[in-house]
């Protein structure tokens, strides 16, 4: 395997006028392609500063982060955008899916930005909404479906422009237990499939399905072990 995100000494630092706040406090970790990987803590502790860092939404305030082996401080924000349109895929617990919009229509969004021909963008949205087993709800709105339903839209969103990575933020915080075991099976199908994975959760059952866990706390990594769950599988 080659590692697909390397962080080397990151730290994070907000600022209000005199007071400073330090998000992250020197983070070092590498995964590696095809890994799935949860990064665990409670709120406050810094795993969505450090997805957001590690989806290029910020910048780190100091340290180096490679992504696949290219160093992300170096990007323009033209090629940021395109790394986030294509080598990433986003689940976030909200959903954030148009209301308006159709299922198949919230799923061509990234095909839209990365200007793809209009009736290739319906192909591929339809395809990925088969492939989370939505493909007699292509025409549904949001609010046509159940939590679980639209999460599967979110995921089938993400996964359109058939991204490396699929970079997941508490993607089960909204639905109950069958919805959330759908979505995490979705996630293990996905990986199988040869998808790196990173699930951020403050959920301990959640981060089992992983094959790794990193524990975060004040900003930093204090445990990095793989769960039972990988020793099985191994």
């Amino acid at each position: 395997m080659t590692a697909i995100i390397e962080l080397e000494q990151i730290r994070k630092t907000y600022r209000s006028g005199s007071i400073e706040f330090e998000a992250l406090c020197g983070i070092d970790t590498t995964i590696q392609s095809g890994e799935y990987v949860a990064v665990v803590g409670p709120s406050g502790s810094g795993k969505s500063t450090l997805m957001n860092i590690v989806g290029c939404l910020d910048n780190p305030t100091e340290g180096h982060y490679r992504l696949a082996g290219e160093d992300v401080s170096m990007m323009t924000e033209v090629e940021l955008a395109e790394v986030r349109n294509r080598r990433i895929g986003f689940v976030f617990q909200q959903f954030n899916l148009l209301a308006s919009h159709s299922a198949w229509r919230n799923v061509e969004l990234p095909l839209i930005y990365a200007g793809v021909h209009r009736t290739e963008r319906r192909e591929r949205a339809v395809a990925a909404l088969e492939r989370v087993g939505l493909g007699d709800r292509v025409d549904n709105r949001p609010g046509e479906l159940s939590g679980g339903q639209q999460q599967r839209v979110a995921v089938a969103r993400a996964l359109v422009t058939e991204p490396a990575m699929i970079l997941a933020d508490e993607p089960t915080g909204n639905l109950d237990s069958k919805s959330t075991a759908d979505v995490l099976g979705l996630l293990d199908e996905l990986h199988g499939a040869g998808r790196t994975i990173v699930l951020i959760t403050h959920e301990l059952e959640v981060a089992a399905r992983a094959g790794r866990n990193l524990v975060i706390h004040d900003g930093q990594i204090v445990s990095d072990q793989p769960t039972a769950r990988a020793g099985a599988i191994a």
